[in-house]
């Protein structure tokens, strides 16, 4: 079995993410020009591109130049919520994007035009950013896709307190359903977060025009309004700036920005060069702007953990609790530093971002005859693997080959799947029970489902859920060859899967496998797999992997098996399993891995 130190050497696809939710508020003093007679005719909801502020001050990194364009622009929907439906039948079939337009107790569907949509991360091409530096001379134009759920606020003080739409855009290469939407009254940031590269530009004073393009002016009765921003870039540099406030956070929180440490801690590999839409228990492939910790933004946990960060602080804040423990004169990546095997799930620190929640358990364990009503049940079912690589056991075991993956099992409902773990004084298992609810949320049963196990390994120290999901692989007749050690799992909501279908719950509370899956010294969790979400690991953690040492080469299956040993009551066991084709390849010590495309979706 492969070590986190063996597998964080390998190239890593990973958890995407975390992004930002509803905490920028944009003034309802900016306002900007209503639609012409021609715009004003399209039917939906009232849409402005408007700007926060005149003017941003952008930093770029000596040790890593590069400035992040969050210009700071929103797009903001009046008479009505922005909103879409995004789905896809199959991976055999394209992604289908529709806007609802809501009028009073009439809702209609307007289909967006074929192609137009590709994935579930948002309107590709949707804003256009060009920037002039001081002389006027033209030194950047490009276009960015923007995702409505993208960080939110309201723009007047009448509008819903809260908006109803999920917190960004999945981008797990095998999202089925998805909704995206600016609630009414609102704005959303425009910027494109980790879509758009940083990109480089000196220190000095610009000026950027930020625009939606026509074919969505068009199609969406947006007024030509670009709006102009003043920029000013100042270097920095982490040499000098560590005895200050901001000194070793603003190193780590660079070194988080670029190479992927500031991640659902623990469950984490380095960043990646290209989006990878990979989620779960690893580090966000995808990173956050840098930008001022006064700018109000905070970065949340984002069902889907999506792509589109606006400014978040300069630092999370589990890192920033994490930093001021180090003790004064502590280098940022010292003794104590923010290494990848310290950044993990524990108490105070989740993933990087916020403090999400955990679900509470029962103050005790249930008593009584256990019984499996007739009530709804969630459905498990099994995402074809991803995230796929191979490696070699590096120093630490030698002449191994190994073959990491992702995998991601999710909930299609129509209930959430709830297990509580109680420990006996002086136990190393807690029991297991897997509760039942009725259509208004009242618990009517229960029946004991097995154990939960604490795992201390580095990348995971938690309980696990025993029996969860299993991983083989299979040779070409499909029949089993290597099966991997893991079989236990902690359940958060790490990636929205598909909240299209029946009560879907678009903002789960149990994101944080910090307080979803406990402590050491706990004695009783509660973990949650809300209907529409899912969970993965990333093939960075103990146990995602196959040791591939003596095998030929050839064609195999990697299989992603959900609820093994049928414990969990579902409604459906015969849709957990997917397989994902492979083909192995090279010789020992510098094995090969070729992805065939899985239908429609060509992501190793």
């Amino acid at each position: 079995m492969m070590t986190r130190s063996q597998q964080s050497r390998t190239s890593r696809l990973t958890r995407p993410s975390i992004a930002i939710a509803a905490a920028v508020a944009v003034t309802a003093g900016v306002v900007a020009a209503a639609p012409d007679a021609k715009t004003a005719a399209v039917a939906g909801p009232k849409l402005s591109l408007i700007a926060a502020s005149k003017s941003v001050t952008l930093d770029s990194w000596k040790e890593d130049p590069g400035v992040y364009l969050d210009l700071g622009t929103y797009l903001t929907s009046e008479k009505g919520a922005f909103e879409f439906k995004v789905t896809r039948k199959s991976y055999k079939d394209p992604v289908v994007a529709s806007q609802i337009i809501r009028n009073g107790k009439k809702t209609t569907t307007k289909a967006l035009p074929a192609g137009l949509v590709k994935d579930f991360s948002g309107l590709p091409g949707f804003m256009e950013v060009s920037v002039v530096d001081a002389a006027g001379k033209p030194v950047l134009k490009q276009t960015e896709s923007f995702c409505p759920n993208n960080a939110s606020g309201r723009v007047r003080p009448d509008a819903p307190a809260n908006s109803k739409y999920p917190q960004s855009c999945p981008v797990n290469p095998f999202t089925l359903g998805s909704v995206w939407g600016v609630e009414n009254g609102w704005a959303a940031n425009t910027y494109a977060g980790y879509y758009s590269a940083p990109v480089q530009l000196a220190a000095g004073t610009y000026t950027a025009k930020v625009s939606v393009t026509k074919k969505y002016r068009d199609l969406f009765g947006i007024a030509n309004k670009p709006q102009s921003v003043k920029v000013t870039v100042r270097e920095r540099s982490w040499e000098g700036e560590e005895g200050g406030s901001g000194g070793a956070a603003a190193k780590v929180a660079s070194s988080s920005l670029h190479s992927g440490h500031a991640g659902h801690a623990g469950h984490q590999a380095a960043a990646e060069p290209a989006p990878s839409g990979h989620t779960g228990h690893g580090a966000p492939a995808r990173t956050d702007a840098p930008a001022a910790a006064t700018t109000g933004a905070g970065a949340t946990f984002n069902v889907g953990h999506g792509p589109y960060p606006p400014a978040p602080p300069a630092l999370p804040w589990a890192l920033k609790k994490q930093a001021a423990n180090q003790g004064s004169g502590k280098d940022a990546f010292g003794a104590q530093g923010f290494s990848a095997a310290r950044v993990g799930d524990r108490a105070g620190q989740t993933d990087g971002s916020r403090q999400a929640p955990g679900a509470q358990p029962n103050a005790k364990r249930p008593t009584g005859k256990a019984a499996v009503p007739n009530v709804p049940k969630p459905d498990l079912r099994s995402l074809p693997a991803y995230g796929i690589t191979v490696s070699d056991g590096y120093e630490d075991v030698p002449g191994k080959d190994y073959l990491a993956f992702s995998a991601n099992v999710w909930n299609a409902g129509p209930a959430k799947l709830v297990v509580d773990g109680f420990r006996s004084p002086g136990k190393e298992l807690m029991d297991a029970y897997q509760y039942f609810y009725d259509a208004k949320g009242k618990q009517v049963g229960y029946t004991p489902t097995g154990t939960m196990e604490w795992d201390p390994r580095p990348g995971h120290e938690h309980w696990h859920f025993t029996d969860f999901a299993s991983y083989r692989l299979l040779k070409a007749d499909k029949k089993e060859t290597v099966r991997s050690g893991k079989e236990a799992f902690c359940l958060a909501n790490t990636d929205a899967v598909d909240y299209t279908v029946k009560n879907a719950n678009w903002h789960p509370s149990n994101t944080d496998l910090s307080t979803s899956c406990g402590q050491e010294n706990s004695i009783s969790v509660r973990e949650v797999l809300d209907v529409g979400s899912g969970d993965t690991y990333t093939q960075d953690l103990p146990g995602q992997s196959f040791d591939i040492t003596n095998l030929p080469n050839g064609t195999y299956y990697i299989q992603v098996l959900a609820n093994p040993e049928n414990r969990l009551k579902e409604t459906n066991h015969k849709n957990n399993s997917a397989l994902r084709k492979v083909v192995l390849g090279g010789k020992k010590g510098a094995r090969t891995v070729k992805v065939p495309a899985h239908d429609l979706v060509n992501a190793n």
